[in-house]
């Protein structure tokens, strides 16, 4: 068998998280060895149960991933273990580590300092040690070469996609609410700053800007001074509450400085509404024509989002060229790749495909 690591089933969902369910979803589609492995708690006890998850050991966190997994999978005569969410067992060698980007050291005063301390300890050690590396974009991949040295040819290519789970009815322009929507973590190189600044000196009258996402301590403290009642802070939203943010927004701003693929520009595309992203790291990959772009700066944000918003006809094209964009991605196409990877480490193995 081929053991999946899945503590992710424990945490909340961001990006990270949804790769590795909606991997692990498809995976199980196209294969029958796999076995799911995960700490007590899972927050997801319907997907858990359809996935057939085992669930073991006293302890949580990092601490079950680093002492109960590896001893588990001993028991378990050392399976390959699948690590789908960026950690995995240091001395674990017969596994394959997904690393999403490494924001932590381009961006370290993002984080909490543990948090950027114990993830540049751990990412360079367990691509060194693991077999395979998988990342979400090419972008990513020339991180990895270049930050920790792992050979290009040891690093393959898993992208992203939109989950089921985000479901729209996409509206037509001119019965949109008036309002521009970003969707990410209130963590510091997401721009936020920037952008909510970027509103306030805008000459958008009448609309308002909806920030959708948590704080988390794993992230340094979002510092700016919001003064306009015209922004709105939401928090986090679940997947069916996203959807209907998606859909009736007039305008979707991603100006973030560094992302490793960056799923909520293709969520905001498959739900009919017209996209800005920032020019950096793996944006321009993942949105092709289909977002217009944009500087990181406040002047370069505001004049893009007056832009689109004073042409219908540029809103309209952007639409379209989303519609075709995100048909481009498929979690059910990069499980077919994920499993054929598989399948050379474990010849033999028990493939559905």
């Amino acid at each position: 068998m081929i053991a999946v690591n899945s503590r992710f089933l424990t945490q909340r969902i961001t990006g990270v998280q949804r790769f590795a369910l909606e991997i692990s979803k498809a995976l199980t589609e196209l294969r029958d060895d796999l076995v799911f492995l995960s700490p007590r708690g899972v927050m997801y006890p319907e997907l858990a149960h359809k996935l057939n998850v085992q669930s073991f050991g006293r302890l949580k966190g990092h601490l079950w991933e680093q002492l109960e997994l590896p001893s588990k999978l001993r028991e378990m005569d050392s399976p390959l273990l699948l690590n789908l969410a960026n950690t995995a067992p240091l001395y674990y060698t017969n596994q394959i580590v997904t690393i999403h980007d490494l924001a932590v050291f381009r961006f370290p005063e993002s984080f909490s300092k543990s948090f950027s301390t114990f993830y540049k300890f751990l990412l360079p050690r367990i691509a060194r040690n693991s077999r395979m590396v998988l990342t979400v974009s090419e972008f990513s991949k020339g991180e990895i070469v270049n930050l920790l040295g792992i050979p290009a040819e040891k690093i393959h290519v898993i992208y992203n996609a939109v989950s089921e789970n985000i479901k729209c009815q996409p509206v037509p322009l001119e019965k949109k609410e008036k309002y521009i929507l970003t969707v990410s973590s209130l963590d510091p190189r997401k721009n936020l700053g920037n952008l909510v600044r970027a509103f306030t000196s805008s000459s958008l009258k009448g609309y308002k800007l909806k920030i959708a996402g948590a704080e988390s301590r794993v992230f340094s403290k979002v510092a700016f001074e919001v003064k306009s009642p015209d922004v709105e802070f939401l928090g986090y939203q679940r997947d069916n509450e996203l959807s209907r943010l998606y859909e009736r927004a007039t305008l979707f701003v991603y100006p973030s400085l560094y992302e490793g693929f960056g799923i909520p520009p293709l969520e905001a595309m498959k739900c009919g509404t017209p996209v800005i992203v920032s020019r950096t790291a793996s944006l321009p990959e993942v949105c092709g024509d289909a977002a217009l772009y944009v500087g990181t700066d406040v002047e370069s944000i505001k004049e893009g989002m007056e832009r689109v918003l004073s042409d219908k006809s540029l809103m309209e094209e952007l639409i379209r060229r989303g519609f075709k964009r995100v048909k481009g991605f498929s979690w059910q196409k990069s499980a077919k790749k994920l499993s054929s990877l598989l399948d050379t480490l474990c010849p033999g193995r028990n493939s559905l495909i």
